[in-house]
């Protein structure tokens, strides 16, 4: 019975270990005042998708994009930023959480496969630790040729530390504190060439007090130096490797150690009332006539709008009686007109009955003395009386000759 009972134990937490064992959840350790990335690696999310021929183990590149939020909420915590240049590039989360971010939380990643649109989703735990370490020295770092994409991954990182740990020398390792884009502190979108850059903001901090050359950055000379535009006297620039160019002007000097004074409260006084004190209204109001104020909002706008009613109802309604009496003269005009065309019809047709008259010379007939007879002057096909008179001659005759004889 006892046997059985353990076997049933075994049993049972051996399920309950597969149930709360996920296969896609990883955890990872974030800490208080320093940056955290975690990178997306677009390789190792693509042998999640079936590859689009199997059989031949073709394995595809295809563009996957990422969506990340926290779990049962739509967006990422506050602390918590992700940037991916384009579907065919590595995703990054990276973020500095503060000390109320303390905690455990879980980030829901949704790959999606631009090709096939198949999804998969990923879980990831992430614990936020306070720590004892304290960087009070931090310099805030401009960098004007990069992306926030090149800036994120480990290599990088450890290349920017290198080039700056020569100015600070071997003392003290320098440690990462925040990376930002000039994008998020309201810098201008590059255009879209390969030698814009949208700038990348790295905040460095150590436990050192800072080196003489960036003390220089806040004297007069280079501040003037930097709003002319002109070349600074400082020369931490020579200590520098070429790989990490600086904008110098707009780097920044943070020192924590420095307690900052808060603005005075104010002295309780007139208008200022204490805990104790309630507000008490006066008793008496001094009367205010708001007919004026009626006049000019209600009054006059009604007489416009009435004036302008006036005006469009005489347009509309009292202008048509011309119309009308024009409407009635159109008959009239017509049947005139009908009646002169009629009248001239009649004229011609009298004129065409009435033959009567003497007939001009020129159509008399002639008197030929070889044969004895009258001939008319007009030949017979182009005389009046024809229908068809051709208007050149040689159309009369295709074989006959039209030059006069």
């Amino acid at each position: 019975m006892a046997d059985g009972w353990r076997c049933l134990g075994f049993v049972t937490a051996f399920f309950v270990f597969m149930i709360t064992v996920d296969p896609g959840v990883s955890k990872n350790n974030a800490r208080v005042g320093f940056l955290f990335v975690l990178e997306l690696n677009k390789k190792s999310y693509q042998h999640e998708f079936p590859p689009f021929l199997d059989l031949y183990n073709i394995t595809y590149n295809d563009p996957i994009e990422f969506k990340c939020n926290l779990q049962n909420f739509p967006d990422l915590p506050r602390w918590l930023r992700f940037a991916q240049r384009s579907p065919y590039d590595n995703g990054y989360l990276y973020g500095t959480p503060t000390n109320e971010d303390v905690g455990r939380m879980t980030i829901e990643i949704t790959a999606i496969n631009r090709r096939s649109y198949d999804t998969y989703r990923k879980k990831e735990f992430f614990i936020v630790e306070m720590t004892e370490r304290w960087v009070p020295y931090q310099v805030d770092f401009f960098i004007p040729k990069k992306d926030i994409e090149e800036v994120l991954p480990p290599s990088h990182q450890k290349t920017i530390i290198n080039d700056l740990q020569v100015v600070w020398g071997a003392r003290q390792p320098l440690e990462i504190v925040n990376i930002t884009s000039a994008l998020d502190r309201g810098g201008r979108v590059p255009l879209p060439l390969p030698n814009h850059k949208e700038g990348v903001y790295v905040r460095v901090g150590t436990h050192t007090l800072f080196p003489k050359c960036l003390r220089d950055m806040l004297s007069p000379l280079n501040q003037e130096s930097c709003s002319e535009e002109n070349i600074l006297e400082f020369t931490c620039e020579e200590w520098l490797n070429t790989r990490t160019e600086i904008d110098w002007c707009r780097s920044t000097l943070i020192d924590t150690t420095l307690k900052t004074t808060s603005a005075p409260l104010p002295t309780p006084g007139s208008g200022i009332l204490t805990d104790s004190e309630l507000f008490e209204p006066p008793d008496n109001l001094e009367p205010r006539d708001y007919f004026p104020d009626y006049i000019v909002t209600v009054i006059v706008p009604l007489i416009v709008a009435l004036i302008l009613c006036v005006i469009l109802a005489y347009i509309m309604c009292c202008r048509r009686e011309g119309l009308e009496k024009r409407n009635e003269r159109t008959p009239d005009i017509q049947l005139y007109h009908h009646q002169t065309i009629q009248t001239n019809s009649n004229e011609l047709r009298t004129m065409a009955e009435d033959r009567n008259a003497d007939r001009p010379l020129s159509t008399l007939p002639m008197f030929n003395a070889r044969t004895r007879e009258r001939t008319s002057p007009i030949p017979q096909s182009l005389s009046s009386d024809n229908p068809r008179i051709p208007l050149i001659l040689a159309q009369q005759e295709p074989h006959s000759d039209s030059l006069p004889r």
